[in-house]
């Protein structure tokens, strides 16, 4: 068995940045080509622990991209072929699926997730695309441990949220815990990743299992929870979309100031001043500890 490692194949949040319809303060920087921002596709990781096997999390619509821009993720053997073994989903946001439809060549892989995830699958007829005697759709109750190829174990948990944003209704719970909404524990040996995209809150479970990880990804979508109403890009607040904001007494930066895991943040939102190199807000999340997510950053443990 190798070593566990990761590869960030992306960073973003929903719509990446710069997002294509935005000139928000931190977008209008990236449009003019400002060397302190570096544009950022849709969140996304692969990990393996052999370097042969790989497993992504989350396929983002800009998963052709990122697979690209992957050289580990290339075939290698044959006319056809790829390393990529299986998928893991976090829920069934678009920009957390559709990249999906992207790998509907008849090669043989595995989805994991929740049941209620592969039930918002199944419902939409666009994902049979994917031949069924060809991607095993494969349920994961939380909690209970995954064996992967290449000697890799996952392992989702409960995280607070809310339901896709196509899914959740007029007057939608943001901050519920179901299968809906989890986060992942990659682990090879003694080395463990978790890796949370979205989060509405820290509860002591996940502290705890934080507490054990070697590297944790974190929801840094918003520095601040008004952050979309002040830069006129939206109407809600982060925590009205499921997410807690970075800043604050009851922020993920207050949450987490404790772990001793390496932090990095992903999931950002294109508004957030942490894409900005050198910005207060990125001098004082590296401060607490913290780094940034880019595309193409890798992990080695």
């Amino acid at each position: 068995m190798g070593r566990l490692s990761a590869i960030v194949l992306g960073s973003a949040a929903g719509g990446g940045f710069p997002q294509w319809n935005c000139r928000c303060p931190t977008c209008r920087l990236a449009w003019a080509g400002d060397v302190r921002v570096r544009p950022r596709t849709q969140a996304s990781l692969a990990v393996t622990a052999d370097s042969e096997n790989w497993v992504l999390i989350n396929a983002s619509p800009d998963l052709p991209q990122q697979l690209r821009q992957s050289k580990a993720l290339h075939p290698r053997t044959g006319t056809r072929g790829s390393p990529i073994k299986a998928v893991i989903l976090t829920g069934a946001e678009i920009d957390q699926v559709t990249g999906l439809l992207s790998l509907r060549e008849r090669e043989p892989f595995a989805v994991c997730a929740t049941g209620p995830t592969l039930a918002a699958l199944a419902d939409n007829s666009m994902f049979a695309a994917l031949a069924p005697d060809v991607v095993k759709r494969q349920v994961v109750v939380p909690g209970t441990p995954v064996e992967l190829a290449g000697g890799l174990q996952a392992e989702l948990f409960i995280v607070p949220g809310k339901a896709p944003l196509y899914l959740e209704g007029e007057n939608p719970q943001t901050a519920i815990e179901t299968g809906a909404n989890v986060g992942v524990e990659l682990s090879a040996g003694s080395a463990r990743i978790c890796f949370i995209p979205g989060a509405a809150a820290v509860t002591p479970a996940m502290a705890e299992r934080i507490a054990c990880a070697d590297v944790v990804f974190f929801d840094g979508t918003l520095f601040r929870d008004d952050e979309m109403i002040a830069t006129e890009t939206g109407t809600k607040t982060g925590r009205r979309m499921g997410h807690m904001p970075i800043d604050g007494d009851d922020g993920s930066l207050a949450a987490l100031a404790d772990v001793a895991a390496r932090r990095i943040y992903v999931h950002i939102n294109n508004t957030n001043p942490i894409l900005i190199e050198g910005s207060p807000e990125r001098r004082h999340v590296e401060r607490k500890g913290w780094e940034v997510a880019e595309d193409g950053m890798e992990i080695v443990l």
